[in-house]
This record gives C-alpha cells, sequence and structure tokens, in this order.
C-alpha cells in the first residue's frame, strides 16, 4: 500500500465534500436561521483544511490510475471514518457529548437512522435538515459521488466504485466507470426529486418536510425531523407515498436503469431477486395486516396501510416508522418484522442488510449441497436469474456471511455483557450493523431510541454501522498484514 497515494485521494475527497456543507449554510439564510451558521462554517473549514493538508504530497496521474486493491480499500475506510469524524462537530457544538456526536454522525453518514436525541424542540431545522443531508450523501456513497464529478478518479475510480459497494457480484451500468456513477446518482437525484414534489402536491407538505422526507427515504436512512416523523401526519397519502419510494430505493439501481431509462420493464419480471423482494414484502405485510385487524380496533386499510410501510422500512434499513410498533404490535408480528430486517434490500440499492440476492444464493447452495448427499458426484451449479454464479462468487458470498454472523455474535456478546440485556444486545447489532436504525424493546423503543445506553455500547454499535455500510470487506481486508506492504 502506498500511503501517500491513499492520503492524497482521501485529501481531494475531503475538499470537495466541504463544499457540501455549505448547503446547511445556505439552508440556515434561507429559513432565517442565521444564529446557526457556525457549526457548519466550522465543519466546512476543517474538512478543507484537512483535505488540503493530505494533498500536501501530490501525487500524479499515473500513480493514481494504478490504484491497487488494497489502496483502494483503505481510500474507501478511512474516507469513511475520517468523515464520520467530521460530521460529529455540528453535534458537538449543539452540546451533545462527545460519544453521543460520534453515534449521531456515524448514524446519519452511513443511512442507519438510530438516534441518542430525545428532545427535538430545543434544536433547530438547520440541524434536522443537515442530518437528513448526511444521510442523503451517504445513500448512494461518498465515493460513488466524487467518482462521478472528479476527472482525477476516472480510470483509479473502478477500484474504489466496488470497494465502497461490495455487492455479491460487480454490476455497473456502462463500461465506463464514472458513467456508470454519474447515472446512479441522476436515478438517485431523480427519485429524491419526484419523492419531493409529490409530497408537497399530493401530500401537502411544506418543503421542509418534503425534502427532509425525501433524504431520509432515498438514502433508506430514516432519520426523523421531529419527536413524531410520519407518524404526524394523518394524511395516509404521504404514508404510501414513502412506501413507494422506500420499495423503489430497495430495489437493485441497475434494474431500475434498466426498467425506467431504456424502458425493458420486462427486467422486473425476469429477475429473481426483484420477485423474491416483492413477495417477502407482500405476504409479510398482508400477514401482519391479518394480525393488527384481528387484534386491534382499526379498520383494514389501516392496517394494510401501518403494514406495508413497516416492513418496507424494515426490509429496506430505512427505519421509518409510522406507528409504535413496540406499544401496539403483538410478538407474533414484531417476530415478523425481526426477520424481515435480517433479510435487506437488494444488491446495489441504498438498503443495508445481507441483502436478497445471498439469501438467494444460501437456499441455493444448502440444496445443492442436500442433493450431493444422496448424489456425491453430482455437479449442482448456482444460477440466480438464468445466470451461473462463478466459483470465486460463491466464495466470497460464503465468506461473507460466515463474517457478518461472526461479527453479530461477537458484537451482540460483548454489548450483551455491558448492558446485561439480550434484547438490546441482539436487536441493537441486528439493527445497527444492518444500518436499519429500527428498535425494539423496553430500553430500545422507537422513541427512546438509543440515549440510554453506555457509552461504550454507542461506540461498539457506531462502529458496526461503519462496517456494517461498507459491506465488512474493506475493514476485513485491512486487518490483513498484506494489505499494509508497499507495494
Amino acid at each position: 500500500m502506498r500511503f501517500h497515494v491513499v492520503l492524497n485521494s482521501i485529501g481531494i475527497i475531503l475538499k470537495y465534500f466541504g463544499i457540501l456543507l455549505l448547503l446547511p449554510v445556505i439552508f440556515a439564510i434561507a429559513y432565517k436561521e442565521t444564529s446557526h451558521i457556525l457549526p457548519f462554517l466550522v465543519s466546512l473549514a476543517v474538512t478543507i483544511i484537512l483535505g488540503f493538508l493530505c494533498t500536501i504530497k501530490k501525487t500524479d496521474v499515473k500513480e493514481l490510475n494504478d490504484i491497487k486493491k488494497s489502496e483502494a480499500l483503505g481510500i474507501v475506510f478511512f474516507a469513511w471514518l475520517l468523515i464520520g469524524f467530521i460530521c460529529t462537530i455540528p453535534y458537538l457544538m449543539y452540546n451533545l457529548s462527545f460519544v453521543d456526536s460520534i453515534f449521531e454522525s456515524f448514524s446519519g453518514i452511513t443511512t442507519t437512522g438510530a438516534t441518542i436525541i430525545t428532545n427535538f424542540s430545543i434544536y433547530p431545522k438547520t440541524l434536522f435538515f443537515y442530518r437528513s443531508l448526511t444521510q442523503w450523501i451517504g445513500g448512494m456513497g461518498i465515493i460513488v459521488l466524487f467518482i462521478g464529478v472528479l476527472p482525477q478518479f476516472a480510470v483509479a475510480g473502478r477500484q474504489m466504485f466496488f470497494a465502497e459497494s461490495p455487492g455479491p457480484v460487480e454490476e455497473k451500468l456502462t463500461p465506463r466507470i464514472r458513467q456508470t456513477a454519474i447515472r446512479l446518482w441522476a436515478i438517485y437525484g431523480g427519485l429524491t426529486l419526484l419523492q419531493t414534489a409529490l409530497l408537497m402536491l399530493i401530500g401537502k407538505t411544506s418543503f421542509y418536510h418534503a425534502i427532509c422526507i425525501a433524504f431520509s427515504t432515498l438514502s433508506s436512512g430514516g432519520f426523523a425531523y421531529d419527536e413524531y416523523g410520519i407518524a404526524l401526519f394523518t394524511n395516509y397519502k404521504i404514508h404510501w407515498i414513502i412506501t413507494t419510494f422506500m420499495f423503489l430505493t430497495g430495489c437493485n439501481y441497475v434494474l431500475l436503469y434498466k426498467a425506467f431509462i431504456q424502458r425493458k420493464f420486462q427486467s422486473f419480471i425476469k429477475n429473481e431477486e426483484f420477485r423474491v423482494y416483492l413477495g417477502v414484502i407482500c405476504i409479510a405485510s398482508l400477514v401482519i395486516a391479518g394480525i393488527l385487524t384481528s387484534s386491534q380496533n382499526i379498520s383494514l386499510y389501516v392496517a394494510i396501510t401501518n403494514a406495508f410501510f413497516t416492513v418496507t422500512s424494515a426490509i429496506t434499513s430505512t427505519g421509518s416508522v409510522d406507528v409504535n410498533y413496540n406499544l401496539y404490535w403483538g410478538i407474533t408480528a414484531k417476530t415478523i418484522l425481526f426477520a424481515v430486517m435480517l433479510i435487506g434490500g437488494c444488491a446495489t440499492s441504498t438498503s443495508g442488510g445481507i441483502k436478497v440476492t445471498r439469501w438467494i444464493f444460501i437456499f441455493k447452495y444448502l440444496k445443492g449441497e442436500i442433493v450431493k448427499i444422496i448424489h456425491p458426484n453430482a455437479v449442482t451449479p448456482i444460477k440466480i436469474s438464468g445466470s451461473t454464479i462463478q466459483q470465486n462468487i460463491v466464495h466470497q458470498m460464503l465468506a461473507f456471511v460466515c463474517f457478518y454472523v461472526a461479527v453479530m455474535g461477537i458484537s451482540s456478546f460483548i454489548v450483551c455483557l455491558i448492558e446485561k440485556d439480550f434484547i438490546i444486545s441482539l436487536f441493537g447489532t441486528v439493527t445497527t450493523l444492518g444500518n436499519i436504525g429500527l428498535t425494539m424493546g423496553h430500553a430500545l423503543s422507537s422513541h427512546n431510541g438509543f440515549s440510554g445506553l453506555t457509552n461504550a455500547t454507542k461506540l461498539i454499535f457506531s462502529f458496526n454501522m461503519l462496517i456494517g455500510r461498507l459491506e465488512l470487506i474493506p475493514f476485513l481486508a485491512l486487518l490483513h498484514p498484506d494489505a499494509w506492504k508497499k507495494s
């Protein structure tokens, strides 16, 4: 690993990330909250200064174009880590403790949406706009954004693109990775603008509410701008608009591109992952709706609305809630919700979790192994959507699932020792490692959030959010000594 190449690349990213921090400043001016500009100006200044310090020793184009896989992994991991710490500055300046600021910052940038804020009334709109903005930037990916806009990464961007989005298979829209990044962000931005417009025109919300909801929805983040969030809206058109866009952003963006840009709508039907994704949402939602109507005095329409909203929120790792399911839902409904959380959305989406593709693979892999028990010499290739999964991808998927379960187990065990509560340890680990943000149980209810946990647990969960967002791979690779050898 050439450390000057890694440092220089991170510096380039930081300088341009600082420019994005002008948006909360502009928002504060527009909403006459100019007294709240300072925290964001300080963040902007710190980011740009660090960016220039990292680029004091210049890297020529030849070195940058010859970037190694270990260097790409290092750039991605440390850029996310550093930006996560930089994003703590506004929270610190609003008198949150250092650990709480770290938790809130990493929850935003990794699109987890878990929060330690309990009293929303003491903070300005600008801070909540900033929280939503950090989610939106992190949703499609910090590195993917700058690969699209910076010519410096025109060649080197391929390694960083797949280091930041290490899905089950390497999917891209065009032969040029920069064009792929641009088109992904174009779809992402277009959906954000469309949802904002629909919330304002059909839902009759204000621009502030609409943009914050759209940022949180399309990023699969779920941060709320007040204590009640979506539950405050009695207009169920708003709930269905949000559900629709949560569903779309949980789809594979390559599939969305083929369907809506290339007009190949049959791609939805042909895609096995999409069919399973849609089926899980519909079945889980209808079962929960049936449970709610039989156990509570609510109409079928309200039950279906609540069920589809919450299930879609869980599977896409958005974490938004339109009902206090901890209070009103029974154990059966919450168990189904927990199972859906473990599944995750589609590959190449903004969703967290293990992802639907990997679950399809696990099922087919186990099915093949059962066949081999009866027929030891049988050849059982694994096919998803008609394409055979290559052997190296098979190994990567198995490794990912094993590491994911191992990290989940270690994290849960340590947190259980600290908090002395199995529900907190298990559910907290699942929701932070999967970047979901939903809470369950007395201590982790949808209104109390994570504020009552110890500092040690908050730091563990913050780390879970980071490695969960990067799907473990960059972090695990950097644990190997060979990744640090000078090339």
